[in-house]
């Protein structure tokens, strides 16, 4: 409920606040009653009181019992039982509502005027009779002392269908181009009519005549020489017998006493727009004026403005509870909008607990007593140096501390404290500062030893949402060394490493992976319940999707482990054949032999042990020649011809695709060249 007070006025809005939609379960609305603070509070004083799409027309019975909505999308007419505050039927049309009316005190007889020129009679039961008049009806009224509908809109004529005979009977005739309004007198029963020419024209029943008309187009135009359009009648009521309120397209709204042609008041509501409902408040006076912006509520004796209602969405139409300060609006939104205002009247029988309720906000939003004065505690006070007023009429003790008035209280502060602008003044510059700070590049301090390290930890820290999941190893004593003693540093070359980084590596990106679903998965929750259990074919997708990457990530991490190993045993050999070849080949010579050159040396291998010499083949042979320093090295591995093995091997495998389906024929006839063959 929200609480408004244009010119102290309190205005109670019982529709405000948040509504469920109708495709929640009822499980899902008690679990969201139980959540929302603001869906509990609110107050919904007659249950489903809305449309799908937008409401155009809002009525209360004679008997005060039902309230009618009509609205659409799809065209319905709601029935609301007060009572039971709650829907008591509804029904559909096959085209938009107009207008209607009640023709008796309960819902048991209504008529609906539609955009497609029909009428529609409805009974208790549903609907009655539906028949057509000849041109597109405005507004109508029902005439109870003859039974008479009188029908009007587009054109001159004014349409009567005499529900008592069920027939048409003659239109009357009048001298207007179109007619888009028209009221009948309670009192006297007279019949009036709004043209579009801004003359309102009085017809009698009883002699089916003319008996006057009002020109009040020109009482607008003399008022307010400035007005834009023309001031057709858009909205007709009476009260009593001979008071009458007249609403124009162009925004005024005119007073009339039926014996004088000129009106004794006029109010413009300075919007320019046309008045849709006047209503007469008869208890205080007031009247009711709405367009589809506001809600004026004035003295119509002076035109003093009492109260207004601005809207949030265009008002459609006005419905006042007789006797009560209850009242609805039609508006262009799902939610037909409800007002209580209490110093208007007492709420209605059926909502009898509004007036407990009001009484009850009013007393919570009572002034505090103490606004005027300032809450101080004891320490405080002493630093004011206002201790020694303990005890007198300045000082009110109350709980922990005193109050004292605040003019006093800026005075103590002031001379105690006499440069505490220059200090707030400096704390606000360093406060502006250090938000210019944060919006530079910050550029984070990395330790000398694993500084890729220290950069990985820091962003998984930034990344991580609660920080004391996980300690900070770069701000730990432990760990110290680690960021700081060379000896710890890694080294990325070494065997180990180089076997692990790969399986780390994945871990890094799996860990990547499960964030973003987590992510995705918290921006995209669906508002309604999942629905319980999933197709067999669903789930054995999904899972044999998530066992292919799964298989595909272990073959993928398997494979870099494999080719690191074997570049690391390619590195290996290569290294200890540059060992090999660096480290000079000596020849031990026997006692009482001597150095004869390079020749003696050679023969010395050629006259070596045939085992010896086969090791020294198979690995590699080196011949030193006498010129010095060359070498030759060459491997006595035969290196076999693969382009002819392919040759044969195709060559073969030709011949065998020959030869077998010729072996399986037992004719005496065989091919000629399988007989010499054979020979």
């Amino acid at each position: 409920m929200q609480v408004s007070d244009p010119n102290n006025i309190k205005i109670y809005n019982l529709s405000a606040g948040k509504s469920l939609p109708e495709w929640l379960s009822e499980r899902k609305r008690r679990a969201l009653l139980k959540k929302d603070v603001d869906l509990r509070r609110r107050i919904e004083l007659i249950q489903d009181f809305d449309m799908p799409g937008l409401s155009t027309t809002v009525k209360v019975s004679r008997d005060g019992q039902y309230v009618f909505a009509t609205g659409i999308y799809k065209p319905r007419v709601k029935c609301f039982d007060v009572n039971n505050l709650s829907l008591k039927f509804e029904r559909c049309f096959d085209s938009e509502a107009v207008t209607f009316e009640i023709l008796s005190d309960d819902y048991s007889k209504l008529v609906f005027l539609q955009c497609d020129r029909y009428i529609e009679l409805h009974a208790a039961h549903g609907r009655y009779y539906r028949l057509r008049i000849p041109k597109f009806g405005r507004d109508m009224q029902y005439h109870y002392p003859s039974c008479d509908l009188f029908v009007v809109g587009v054109g001159s004529d004014i349409y009567r269908l005499n529900l008592e005979r069920g027939q048409f009977m003659t239109p009357y005739s009048s001298t207007a181009s179109a007619i888009n309004k028209c009221a009948i007198n309670p009192v006297h029963n007279l019949l009036i009519c709004g043209t579009q020419e801004g003359r309102v024209e009085a017809w009698d029943p009883r002699t089916k005549g003319l008996v006057g008309t009002l020109d009040c187009a020109f009482s607008c135009v003399t008022e307010n020489k400035d007005l834009e359009g023309f001031p057709s009648i858009t909205a007709l009521k009476f009260n009593g017998g001979l008071s009458m309120g007249v609403g124009t397209a162009t925004g005024q709204v005119l007073l009339y006493d039926i014996r004088s042609n000129k009106p004794f008041y006029i109010k413009d509501h300075m919007y320019g727009l046309p008045i849709k409902d006047v209503e007469f408040h008869h208890q205080q006076d007031l009247i009711f004026s709405m367009d589809s912006s506001v809600v004026k509520i004035w003295d119509k004796n002076n035109g003093k403005l009492y109260t207004s209602i601005e809207a949030s969405t265009e008002f459609n139409n006005l419905c006042v509870v007789p006797n009560t300060g209850l009242f609805f609006i039609a508006t262009e939104n799902t939610k037909i909008q409800t007002y209580y205002i209490p110093s208007l009247g007492p709420a209605p029988r059926w909502a009898s607990f509004l007036d407990s309720l009001t009484e009850e906000l009013e007393e919570s939003n009572s002034e505090n007593v103490y606004d005027d004065y300032k809450f101080v505690t004891k320490q405080e006070l002493e630093n004011l140096g206002l201790e020694h007023l303990v005890g007198t009429n300045l000082l009110r003790a109350y709980m922990h501390g005193y109050f004292m008035d605040v003019r006093l209280y800026k005075k103590a502060k002031s001379v105690a404290n006499p440069f505490e602008f220059d200090e707030y003044r400096k704390k606000k510059i360093r406060e502006t500062i250090e938000k210019d700070r944060a919006n530079r590049v910050q550029v984070n301090k990395l330790p000398k030893v694993n500084k890729d390290l220290a950069l990985k930890l820091m962003t998984e820290e930034k990344n991580k949402k609660k920080k004391k999941e996980s300690g900070d190893l770069l701000e730990d004593d432990r760990f110290k060394s680690l960021f700081a003693d060379p000896a710890f540093e890694i080294d990325k070359n070494c065997d180990e490493y180089r076997l692990l980084n790969p399986v780390l590596s994945r871990l890094d990106e799996a860990k990547k992976k499960e964030l973003k679903k987590k992510l995705l998965a918290q921006e995209f929750e669906p508002v309604e319940e999942e629905l319980e259990g999933k197709n067999s074919s669903e789930e054995s997708s999904e899972e044999s999707e998530h066992e292919e990457e799964s298989s595909d990530d272990d073959q993928s991490w398997v494979k870099e482990v494999k080719k690191q190993h074997k570049a690391i045993k390619r590195e290996n050999k290569q290294r200890e054949r540059e060992e090999e070849q660096k480290e000079p080949k000596l020849f031990e010579l026997r006692q009482g032999e001597e150095y004869k050159g390079v020749q003696s040396l050679k023969r010395k291998v050629n006259k070596a042990p045939l085992g010896e010499r086969v090791e020294a083949e198979t690995s590699s042979v080196r011949l030193l020649g006498s010129v010095g320093n060359r070498e030759m090295t060459f491997s006595t591995h035969k290196k076999r011809n693969k382009l002819a093995d392919f040759k044969n091997k195709k060559h073969r495998e030709e011949r065998k695709r020959l030869i077998r389906p010729l072996g399986g024929i037992k004719s005496k006839h065989k091919p000629p060249f399988f007989k010499n063959k054979r020979k």
